[in-house]
């Protein structure tokens, strides 16, 4: 297993550098640069830069060079002096600016990942347990509307429903008296508050996606002769559950935990916009349409990490759950 973590790791140096050179790539495609788009700016308030300048300012930033030598150029940075570049939209390096969005986006989004499966797996279980049931019907109507709903239309809908009942709608992560004050245990409460909504509403779709999951393969696993068997031995019907079918039916939920976790940082993007939410996910996309390529590659670079590291934890969990991965893992 040792030995499979290792040879993991290392194939990962590869893959990691390939993601970086097409992600470094792609964002570039795009006509102009972020001078370009500078100017166009200025040029809205009346200020017009001149080509003379323009030219300046990108042998100031680098960005008359081709694509490939600012790529070798920004991956020397990193590599020796975990320099992600420079943001122009922010006039700040890139790693300030991850640093002043990265934690709440992490705590967001890893209290929504927690939410999505601590849900998905228990209700997935209990629908096919039982299976045709009014509770059965009930969570099935809920996932196809968690699955149907737009987030961005749901965001709506409870911020109109908090509104109503509450008298505050919750936007942002923050109530005004919080949002620039030190941490105490009265911002926390305002924090656990305001994530009620960003958490429901960026969790359900997955949620409901992943207990349709589980379901499924659970109602594939009770009929299996090794559950039968059980029965017949006399095992409590709890004991036999847990032992047999869930253990086998939640192998393919495991292995989307690989993806999850970016699925849920890239989805909250247009739910953070709605619910005005000091995110990445805006930042990343205010970075694109400004062309700040540093900025954006290097959220981009970090999400391409994050997944082959979350499929790697996936195959981890996957051999610690299931013994026959385990025997697989041994042999390589």
């Amino acid at each position: 297993m040792l030995r499979y973590i290792v040879r993991r790791l290392l194939l990962m140096i590869p893959v990691v550098f390939v993601i970086s050179v097409i992600v470094f790539y792609i964002i570039q495609l795009p006509p102009g640069d972020f001078i370009s788009n500078y100017s166009a700016k200025l040029a809205a308030a009346g200020d017009v830069l001149t080509t003379e300048e323009m030219d300046a300012l990108r042998a100031q930033y680098g960005l008359d060079q081709p694509w490939y030598v600012q790529y070798m150029y920004w991956m020397k940075n990193i590599i020796l002096h975990f320099d992600f570049g420079y943001s122009y939209n922010f006039n700040k390096p890139v790693t300030a600016v991850i640093a002043q969005f990265l934690p709440l986006t992490l705590i967001v989004s890893l209290v929504t990942m927690a939410f999505t499966y601590l849900l998905a797996i228990p209700i997935g279980i209990y629908s096919a347990i039982r299976q045709y049931s009014i509770s059965d019907y009930l969570f099935t109507a809920i996932g196809f509307f968690g699955m149907a709903t737009p987030n961005f239309l749901l965001a709506i809908i409870l911020m109109y429903i908090s509104y109503v009942y509450f008298g505050d709608p919750l936007l942002g992560l923050f109530s005004e008296e919080y949002a620039n004050s030190a941490w105490s245990w009265g911002k926390v409460v305002d924090l656990l508050k305001h994530m009620v909504i960003p958490i429901i509403v960026i969790g359900t779709a997955n949620m409901a996606e992943l207990m349709r999951v589980m379901r499924g393969e659970m109602l594939e696993e009770l009929n299996k002769p090794n559950v039968v068997t059980a029965r017949a031995k006399g095992l409590s019907e709890t004991k036999i559950i847990l032992k047999y079918p869930t253990r086998a039916a939640v192998n393919p939920i495991i292995s989307t935990i690989g993806w999850s976790l970016t699925s849920i940082f890239t989805g909250s993007t247009i739910t953070a916009i709605v619910l005005n939410l000091p995110m990445q996910g805006p930042v990343m996309y205010n970075a694109l349409l400004a062309q700040d390529m540093y900025l954006a590659g290097t959220w981009l670079f970090f999400m391409a990490v994050l997944t082959v590291i979350g499929t790697l934890l996936s195959d981890i969990l996957l051999a610690w759950l299931d013994p026959k991965i385990r025997t697989e893992y041994r042999g390589t």
